[in-house]
């Protein structure tokens, strides 16, 4: 759905001055087309956001909870236009006014797949298009945002940044358009949930299982990569939460670390391995070991170097990297090396007797596992739930 940015901005005025004629004179329209623009921003969405009388018009309840969100995706882009106008109030407005969701929406797709060609191709359009729509764009930002290189385009950081912006701005729009159907009782809406390692076990599936049940028409999705490309995602409202092991300090201001549970890491070996059943090992014996490390910057690499540090050891250099629970279990398998995993992680291979977690406790092993968001985000009804089922759960295990 492609909603008009200038109708919704009409829209804010409306429910900031409460007439057509004082909305209007402040985005430099006429009534009539003012009249013409909220009238279609209703068919589109489905619902009246305003009550009319002769008094004026008032935001209906459904268009306060909608307006609240599209106030919240416009702030986004009232960041960029700081950004971008730092001194300039006029140029900051003027930019906020002339913008259009198709040109931010071909930004998008031209800054993440590098190319014109498969941009238009994605969105249905000529290249010629495409090329006037960024030009315009460029012509508000008052400088280059895509240049030419030898493997594509190459999106500027400005570029960068306003893609951004204008992914959570549509993240907001989604949200709102959600919000709307919980309100008239519709049990959609959706969820997008990053999932690390750690969690890639029972809660995050429990959790979407019983969100299931209570919303059967919504739209979940599980992502599963590394830190790195989840965090840039959840920055780009792609994701809205990610489960896993917490990062401190903290990788950025713009978002937060909510705490669910500790869970401890163990040596983790083949069924038959010689330390199966071990009760103590040195740890001159552990720095002899094979080992499958965790991926470098993850918590468990750093409790991994620190067992050894905590001993005036160098961490093992012989080690196989992987972040792969299923490469893990499989080179566990076929190997004798070991591997520092949570017994949950191997809960299923344990009680089938081809792995053993080694009875021997590590000091100093803990991980906080947790949920990482945005700062600025603003659940749905059903968002919400999630986080209510997940956090409940958390304290059963």
């Amino acid at each position: 759905m492609h909603i008009n940015t200038r109708h919704l901005l009409c829209a804010l005025k409306i429910k900031d001055f409460g007439t057509l004629s004082q909305a209007a004179s402040q985005i430099h329209l006429t009534q009539s087309a003012l009249t013409q623009g909220i009238n279609k921003l209703e068919s589109e969405l489905g619902y009246s956001l305003f009550s009319r009388s002769h008094a004026g018009m008032q935001a209906t309840e459904v268009g306060e909870l909608f307006l609240a969100r599209i106030s919240r995706a416009f702030a986004h882009l009232y960041e960029f236009a700081a950004i971008l106008f730092t001194n300039d109030k006029i140029k900051r407005q003027n930019f906020i006014r002339s913008i259009t969701s198709r040109q931010l929406t071909a930004l998008i797709n031209i800054v993440e797949l590098q190319s014109y060609t498969a941009a238009a191709l994605h969105l249905g359009l000529t290249q010629p298009t495409l090329h006037r729509t960024i030009k315009d764009l460029e012509q508000f930002c008052e400088q280059v945002l895509l240049q030419r290189s030898p493997s594509g385009v190459e999106p500027t950081w400005r570029a960068k940044q306003l893609r951004r912006y204008a992914s959570l701005f549509f993240a907001e729009l989604q949200q709102g358009i959600e919000e709307m159907q919980e309100f008239n009782g519709k049990r959609n809406g959706s969820l997008r949930v990053g999932s690390l390692p750690l969690a890639r076990t029972e809660i995050v599936p429990l959790s979407v299982l019983q969100l299931n049940d209570e919303f059967p028409d919504a739209s979940i999705s599980i992502v599963d990569g590394p830190y790195g490309e989840q965090f840039n995602s959840l920055l780009h409202g792609q994701l809205d939460l990610i489960v896993g092991a917490l990062r401190p300090p903290l990788p950025s201001q713009d978002i937060v670390q909510r705490p669910l549970f500790q869970d401890q890491l163990n040596i983790v070996v083949k069924a038959n391995h010689a330390l199966a059943t071990r009760q103590t090992i040195s740890a001159a014996e552990l720095q002899e070991l094979n080992w499958v490390a965790p991926a470098k910057g993850t918590p468990a690499r750093n409790v991994f170097s620190q067992i050894f540090a905590s001993h005036g050891l160098a961490p093992p250099s012989h080690v196989i990297e992987c972040s792969s629970l299923v490469a893990v279990r499989g080179i566990l398998l076929n190997s004798e090396r070991a591997a520092l995993l949570t017994a949950r992680q191997v809960e299923i291979e344990v009680r089938a007797g081809l792995l053993a977690v080694c009875p021997m406790t590590l000091p100093d092993t803990y991980r906080q596992i947790g949920l990482t968001m945005r700062r600025t985000w603003h659940p749905t009804q059903m968002q919400s739930r999630f986080l209510t089922i997940i956090e409940q759960l958390a304290q059963t295990k």
